[in-house]
């Protein structure tokens, strides 16, 4: 559960980050935010998956730093890529 909200969390974070990069394609803070999460969260169950050994630290409670690093990374990416996503479409919906 810990590493969701890390996930979820990083994710929002990313959102903002990638919006305030590309301002063109910004949605706003708040659907930044919002995307970003829908990305951290996909972003977090991805990293679990392809790195086994950081979803079995999450699962068992025992996030050490490493653990911790690896999902606010999986977290960030996935939230700022969604974003960009649906900041690109809207862009090119908007022509």
């Amino acid at each position: 559960m810990v590493s969701l909200i890390i996930s979820l969390l990083s994710g929002a974070l990313g959102g903002n980050i990638a919006g305030k990069m590309m301002p063109n394609s910004s949605l706003g803070t708040l659907w930044n935010s919002v995307a970003g999460i829908a990305g951290g969260g996909i972003g977090g169950q991805l990293l679990g998956m392809v790195a086994p050994s950081l979803g079995a630290a999450a699962a068992s409670g025992s996030m050490d730093v490493g653990s911790i690093l690896g999902t606010v990374a999986g977290g960030g990416v996935g939230g700022g890529v969604v974003m960009a996503i649906i900041g690109l479409i809207k862009k090119a919906m908007a022509k």
